[in-house]
């Protein structure tokens, strides 16, 4: 198995990973996830090499992620955390209300969360991120802490090729759901 350490994850490398996992998934037939381009507007292009040199976002973006599996239409966002403790101004308002929505449209929204500094990938559902987020609105903590989570939604490493193998954590998430 690969070590998400070994793999050399920082920065871009998580998003890069997460797309390789997603065209895997493509490739069995097990799911079709796009890339949510976040819309920019090009201020300087440098004309010898054809690059944007100089660009601003011209809207809010969304979710990093959107599809469907097994006919079921996911959305998710990734980020990153370097402590035991993520701070919820990580994630937007208007993200919060996208897949409030779209859950309210029969989808399923989470995000993927890797600690970096414990080399863990962890599922968070929308529900586990609504009650924090709610928590922080009526004057809470503006956070959540790793002991706080659900260990049932990490992540396994690398297997078979797919290097983030999210989808048994969203079985776990709609199984979850079907309980209630």
């Amino acid at each position: 198995m690969t070590s998400f350490k070994t793999r050399g994850l920082r920065g871009s490398t998580l998003e890069e990973m997460i797309n390789r996992t997603n065209e895997k998934y493509r490739e069995m037939g097990l799911a079709l996830i796009q890339k949510v381009p976040t819309p920019i507007t090009p201020i300087n292009i440098d004309k010898s090499t054809r690059h944007i040199t100089l660009a601003y976002f011209d809207q809010k973006s969304t979710v990093d992620y959107i599809g469907a599996v097994q006919g079921i239409p996911i959305c998710f966002d990734a980020k990153e955390c370097a402590v035991d403790t993520f701070t919820l101004a990580n994630i937007h308002a208007h993200q919060v209300d996208f897949m409030k929505d779209f859950e309210k449209q029969g989808g399923v929204a989470f995000f993927l969360i890797y600690y970096t500094h414990k080399d863990v990938m962890y599922y968070l559902p929308y529900e586990m991120l609504r009650f924090f987020w709610d928590r922080a609105a009526d004057g809470g903590r503006k956070s959540f802490r790793y002991e706080e989570l659900n260990p049932e939604y990490i992540i396994p490493k690398a297997q078979k090729g797919i290097l983030v193998p999210y989808l048994e954590a969203l079985k776990k998430d709609l199984y979850d759901r079907d309980d209630e």
